[in-house]
This record gives structure tokens, sequence and C-alpha cells, in this order.
């Protein structure tokens, strides 16, 4: 009997519901109101500007005063009439090349050897990283004094302190003025700016390691394996996501490389270290072709896209990314 009344109440039983009002509050408005400031910041702070680049660029525009739609003529000009423009692109590349090897290699290896340490470990740590938290400016004018070739007697100019001490280890042909010379200037800024950056990826990967299970290891053990082996079938494996999330910010940060470049050479001589950055900035605020650099810009944004646009599909595939 009592089944029977509770089964007759249930029937007549009808679960509260909020007024259409309220959930609406709830659900959507309330939500969007927590988000409206970031979103507002973003639309003034990125999307009026990008907005604003894609527009300028196809513009003849000088900064200030009215700009002339000229269609895609600023983009046909970049690839087919400005050879400034595809060296600065090469030499994007070369830099690009470069920090995807030597600061890796680098990093790993340290990071390797770092993990066995235990007794001064935050010393080192430190080590590593102070080049990194280092102002650029400080940076560059140190090793361009240590790069800059010196001036001796009379109006002679002898080598670089570096120079002079590969020379007097018994290298005399790098008795140089580093960053003086069309062959050997980009490099020699990769040079500089890979010794403040690698420490930063070795502090990184060290961190991964360590999160690496130790049991696998001991497995590794087991089986007989030494210590290359562990190297590439545990200490890769479990540090893939940030080997990999920092390729593609390494990639991504050498297309928009400015700093060292612009402190140290302003792309000269010749233009044989110009990149993308610095000539940017030279048609924008010193030639005030403002427009030709918003498409010059645009083109930059769009390698930076494409290298986002390859790890998306990686992860998609099931790369652990």
């Amino acid at each position: 009997m009592a089944d029977m009344a509770s089964s007759a109440n249930l029937e007549g039983y009808q679960p509260y519901k909020k007024p259409v009002f309220r959930r609406l509050m709830q659900r959507t408005i309330i939500p969007w109101l927590f988000i409206l400031p970031i979103l507002a910041i973003h639309i003034l702070v990125v999307a009026i500007p990008s907005i604003s680049a894609l527009y300028y660029s196809m513009t003849d525009w000088k900064g200030i005063g009215e700009a002339n739609f000229v269609g895609l003529a600023n983009f046909k000009r970049l690839f087919t009439d400005d050879p400034v423009f595809l060296k600065a692109l090469k030499n994007n590349f070369i830099w690009l090349a470069f920090f995807l090897t030597i600061p890796f290699g680098l990093a790993l290896t340290a990071a390797s050897l770092l993990a066995q340490v235990k007794r001064g470990a935050m010393f080192y740590r430190l080590v590593f990283f102070l080049p990194y938290i280092m102002p650029s400016v400080v940076t560059a004018n140190i090793w361009q004094n240590l790069l800059s070739p010196r001036r001796g007697l009379g109006a002679q100019f002898t080598a670089s302190p570096v120079g002079e001490q590969l020379v007097k280890l018994g290298m005399p042909d790098l008795g140089i003025p580093f960053l003086g010379r069309t062959e050997t200037v980009l490099l020699s800024i990769a040079f500089i700016d890979n010794w403040h950056y690698w420490g930063f990826l070795t502090i990184l990967f060290l961190v991964a390691m360590q999160n690496v299970p130790l049991e696998l290891y001991d497995a590794a053990k087991i089986d007989g394996a030494n210590r290359w082996q562990q190297f590439l079938n545990v200490t890769l494996p479990g540090i893939r996501p940030t080997l990999l999330f920092m390729l593609m910010m390494t990639a991504i940060w050498s297309f928009l490389v400015f700093e060292y470049v612009w402190i140290l050479t302003q792309g000269g001589p010749a233009g044989a270290s110009e990149v993308l950055g610095t000539y940017v900035y030279k048609q924008a605020f010193q030639r005030f072709d403002t427009g030709y650099a918003a498409a010059m810009g645009l083109t930059m944004s769009s390698f930076a896209g494409l290298i986002i646009l390859i790890f998306i599909v990686l992860r998609k595939r099931g790369w652990d990314i």
C-alpha cells in the first residue's frame, strides 16, 4: 500500500524548472561577462591591428595621410621585384636551420648530464639559466666588444679579442672581424643568440627528464640497455611533448628574430645579416613605405602560421604534442 501511495505521489510530481531568463543568465550572459574584459583587450590589441595590417598591406601608404589601394601589388613586389626580401628570407631559413639543430643538441646533452648531478644541482641550473635572463642589449654589447676588431698602431686594426685568442691557439685563419665579414656575420650573430638561448632549453629539458618515471630506466637496465640506448628509448620518448613544443616555438621565433641582428649589425655588412624583422623595420620607420612593410609583416605571420598548422595536423594524426 505504501508503495502504491508513493507511486501516486510521484506521478503528480513535476521537477522544478528555473525561469528561462535565469537559465539564460547563468549559462550565457554571466560567462560572457567574465570573458568580456579579456575579449575586449584581445580585439583592441590583436584583432583590430591584424585587420588593419591586412588592409594596409594592399595599399600604397606612407604611414600618414591617405592610403591608396593597390591590391596585391605589394605581394608581387615582394617575391618578384625585391632581391633584398628574398635574401632576408633566405637568412631566416639559415637561422631556422641553425636553431633547430645546434641549441637542441647542446641542450639535450647538457640536460642528460645534469640529470645525474645530485649535489649543487641548483647552482648549475642557475649558471645555465643566467644568460637567458640578461637583457639582450647587455649581451649583444658584450659580444660585440669580443668579436669586433680593435684599433692598433696608427690606422691599423688588430683582430678581435676572440680572434686573437684563436690565433694563439693555433688557428690563424680565425683571426678575423667576425661581425664585419659577409661570410661570417650571420652565423656569428646566431652564435651570440644561441649563447643566451640554449641554457633556457637545457633547464626545460632537464625538468622534463626528471618527470620520466625511474622504473622505465630500471627496466631498460635489466634489459641490458646502455646509457645511449636509455637516452634514445626512454629519455627522448619521455620528453617528446616538451621537445616538440620547443621545436615549434623555436621555428616560429626564427621568423620573428630582430633584436640581436638590429643591435649588432642592423642587417649589415652589405645586407649579409638582413632578416625579415630588420627589413620590415627599415621599410616602415626609415623609408616610410608602410604599406609594403605591412605586406612583409603578413608574410612573416603566414610562415609562423604554417608552422603551427603543421603541428596541428601532426597532433590530429596522433602525435603526442
